[in-house]
């Protein structure tokens, strides 16, 4: 079992300090790196001074995302894709292809 690391995440102006395993360090940073960027685009391009309605925003950029991709990524997409795949892999197949 992996010692536990703590470290301390700067976000919109906070520190938060975190005890997590070693194996999501680089993620969390790279997420609170993320999230302070699109803030500081918000501030920028919007003139939003509350903190609380910049996080707001960027949760939603955030989750949208993910819903998105959920969304294309759907049943449909994944069979389609399927099939595309074997057929590229039969005509390579047919043309000597590897």
């Amino acid at each position: 079992m992996s010692e536990k690391l703590k470290i301390k995440l700067s976000i919109a102006d906070r520190v938060y300090p975190l005890t997590i395993d070693p194996s999501q360090e680089e993620g969390l940073r790279k997420a609170a790196k993320n999230i302070e960027q699109l803030a500081k685009k918000f501030e920028q391009n919007y003139a939003v001074r509350d903190k609380q309605d910049v996080l707001a925003m960027c949760a939603l950029q955030f989750a949208s995302k993910i819903e998105q991709g959920g969304i294309d990524q759907s049943e449909g997409t994944l069979k389609a894709t399927e099939r595309l795949r074997s057929l590229d892999e039969l005509v390579n197949s047919k043309l000597g292809i590897k």
